[in-house]
């Protein structure tokens, strides 16, 4: 298997980087879009945990658009294979100083693109990072 190859690393970045804009601007569309429609897609949020498509489709409908701007840091998008990948990030929000999120997601190559099947999300204290 050929791990991080330079294009696919690129492809699942240029991914990444629209679902970013997407998520701080709340373009609700896009969101839908990078996301797996199956119902074995999941995400565990920060106070939810999503199971299927539909379940995250309608917890991004109900969100406030209010506070999503963030900054990403050390980011590392690792590839396996051509079809396969998983983004990690950390974040930090003005409105929550002191704390750093941290997400991750696996994208999987469908005949539609890159799409996200599994997402995870948490936050901790800054002093915890390491």
């Amino acid at each position: 298997m050929e791990i991080d190859l330079p294009d696919v690393i690129a492809e699942v970045k240029a991914a990444f980087d629209r679902y970013e804009q997407a998520l701080v601007t709340n373009d609700v569309a896009v969101l839908g879009e990078l996301f797996r429609n199956d119902p074995r897609t999941l995400r565990y949020g920060i106070g939810e945990n999503l199971y299927g498509y539909e379940a995250i489709s309608s917890f991004r409908a109900g969100r406030s658009p209010v506070g999503l701007i963030r900054r990403t840091a050390k980011t590392v998008i690792s590839t396996y294979g051509r079809d396969t990948a998983v983004a990690s990030t950390l974040f930090y929000r003005d409105t929550a100083p002191g704390r750093v999120g941290r997400q991750m997601q696996t994208w999987i190559r469908f005949p539609e693109g890159w799409r996200v099947v599994a997402a995870h999300v948490s936050i901790i204290d800054e002093s915890k990072e390491t």
